[in-house]
């Protein structure tokens, strides 16, 4: 259903983004029954092309796939793409000293999908049902309340809710014009991002290794092949950005010291910049914040789109049982509750995530030496490499 972008409106919720959280947001939200619209800066986003391999990826735990589930969309998810994977193996020197995830120690099938990001954006605009969409929305002012809040379109026309959910990413426009202030820093890193064919199969295996210049993760992909994040300075992934096909070929099956034989095809490569964030306050009268508008995180862990829908699932149960309880589901009150619950949730994996990037990154003598044989003394462990196998599924 389009809108009439000319025509002011009323609704219970806004959600502003149209990405995969900002979609799931109102997917969800108006499945439980709220008058929803989702506004995108831009236009629909296309058909999904399954003949283009999608470079940019997700590794999907399984909450998210039971939110993707409950949307209605995991089993086409299933039937077109998705690359379940069924262990990991982390390491700093010598894959044979890695630590071992795998499925067996957390009673699933799988730790996880690799799924592409187009097509986890296609079936979620495709079920989004009865959501209100406004496309090429271009906000220029917002005024936010308790009551009711306003968002002024370039267009002039003016749209009302009860609650406005932004979704609109980590520059998000929204949490600057509602004055919430951000902690966080650049890495003074990039990562390059494509896909490649490897001599010897995946076998469903996620790979990492922690070099001195960054991490280097190897996902596997539904074909057969790998999709590549390997994350370095500035100036390191310039001179890899500008090797051939065959000298970056050659310095990938290096740096991931061969655990999977030489690396024989790479696609064009790709790169964006790594950075922290986290927003002060997830929530403010009339407003609150979701994924990377509230937080965003260095790749090494995976987790960034997970964090995003984990925060559109604990929105989505706190405002339902608000409403069912009769209270003012879209009150300050109620919209800091979800705010508590998500950020020490999120502040935990962004402390983690932080800690490993700075363990590995420090040059102290024996230290690295140390934290490989950490990894060795955990992966004989049982109990304790399954503890970390369900946090690495963030199951």
């Amino acid at each position: 259903m389009s809108a009439d972008s000319k025509v002011s409106d009323s609704f219970e919720i806004i959600v502003v983004g149209g990405g995969p959280v900002g979609a799931a947001a109102a997917s969800a939200l108006s499945r439980q029954g709220f008058k929803v619209a989702l506004l995108e800066r831009g236009s629909a986003p296309p058909p999904y092309a399954a003949a283009d391999y999608d470079l940019r990826v997700y590794a999907l735990a399984p909450h998210s796939a039971r939110l993707l589930d409950d949307l209605g969309i995991w089993p086409d998810l299933l039937a077109r793409r998705a690359s379940p994977y069924t262990g990991m193996r982390v390491w700093e020197r010598g894959p044979e000293h890695a630590l071992r995830f795998d499925c067996a120690d957390t009673g699933r099938a799988e730790l996880g999908w690799i799924v592409e990001h187009s097509l986890v954006v296609d079936a979620l605009w495709a079920g989004l049902g009865s959501v209100v969409r406004y496309e090429r929305a271009v906000i220029e002012s917002a005024r936010f309340d308790d009551s009711c809040t306003s968002l002024r379109l370039a267009d002039g026309s003016e749209l009302r809710a009860r609650l406005v959910v932004a979704a609109d990413g980590a520059d998000s426009q929204l949490r600057g014009l509602a004055g919430i202030d951000t902690v966080g820093w650049g890495y003074a890193q990039r990562a390059i991002v494509c896909h490649v064919q490897t001599q010897q199969p995946h076998r469903a295996i996620a790979r990492q290794r922690f070099l001195a210049s960054g991490p280097l993760a190897f996902l596997p992909l539904a074909d057969g092949r790998c999709s590549i994040v390997w994350s370095a300075e500035e100036t390191l992934v310039q001179e890899l950005l500008a090797l051939d096909d065959a000298a970056f070929m050659a310095r990938l099956g290096q740096a991931l010291e061969h655990a999977l034989g030489e690396v024989v095809q790479v696609t064009p490569r790709i790169s964006f910049p790594l950075r922290l964030l986290h927003a002060q306050d997830y929530a403010r009268a009339g407003l609150v914040l979701v994924g990377d508008a509230a937080h965003a995180i260095h790749p090494l862990a995976g987790q960034g789109v997970n964090l995003g829908f984990a925060d559109v699932q604990q929105l989505a149960a706190t405002l339902v049982e608000a409403r069912d309880a009769g209270r003012d589901w879209s009150g300050l009150r109620n919209l800091q509750r979800y705010g508590r619950a998500r950020k020490a949730a999120n502040l935990e994996m962004l402390a983690l995530t932080e800690g490993l990037y700075r363990a590995f990154r420090l040059r102290l003598p024996g230290l690295k030496a140390a934290l490989g044989l950490g990894m060795e003394a955990v992966d004989r462990l049982g109990p304790l490499r399954a503890w970390l196998a369900r946090q690495a599924a963030n199951a």
